[in-house]
């Protein structure tokens, strides 16, 4: 009967976990929901594959999800900006 109990807090708790919404970054105002979900898929198969357990395909899930949704806002809020100085030349930056 604790087994059950492990299992449905730990199922409760993902689910709270998987529920939220990946906010919308104030660089751009695009939200990261496919990027974190496709994180979150992709880390809880290698999670689950690399473990043999549900704990890891848990784990690897939320782990995926927030590193889907940290790489969706680096590649989004890097604008490339250019200028050109006196000589005439092209510089690059980002910001």
């Amino acid at each position: 009967m604790k087994r059950i109990g492990k299992i449905a807090a730990a199922c409760l708790i993902v689910l709270g976990a998987g529920t939220t919404t990946a906010f919308a970054d104030a660089c751009s105002g695009h939200s990261h929901d496919t990027a974190s979900a496709l994180g979150a898929g992709g880390g809880a198969l290698v999670g689950g594959l690399a473990s043999h357990s549900i704990v890891g395909a848990v784990v690897g899930g939320v782990a995926g999800g927030f590193a889907g949704n940290a790489i969706a806002r680096s590649n989004d809020c890097r604008h490339r900006y250019s200028y050109r100085d006196s000589y005439g030349r092209r510089h690059y930056y980002y910001r």
